[in-house]
């Protein structure tokens, strides 16, 4: 589900603006030439991957990233390329 949710180049830049802090879906979907509804969907498939967390505060919903779950991924890349296993057993 992770890899899938960082498939789409939108979803990717989605996850950079979140990094400068948490933002409501109407300021996420300024950023981008799609519907609102296309804008939803995409923090959907984010927040199923466990990519972003979401708390309601009135009308709005603000979007923040889930940096546990994103740390784990870029561990795993690591691995992939060559790196130290994070599950290696240390003597």
């Amino acid at each position: 589900m992770t890899l899938r949710a960082l498939a789409d180049p939108i979803r990717r830049e989605i996850l950079t603006l979140l990094k400068s802090g948490r933002m409501s879906a109407g300021e996420i979907g300024e950023h981008f030439p799609v519907t609102g509804a296309a804008v939803s969907r995409h923090l959907s498939v984010l927040k199923e991957a466990e990519l972003v967390r979401d708390q309601r505060e009135g009308k709005f919903i603000f979007y923040e990233l889930n940096t546990s779950v994103l740390e784990e991924v870029m561990l795993w890349i690591a691995e992939l390329k060559g790196g130290k296993s994070c599950y290696a057993e240390t003597e």
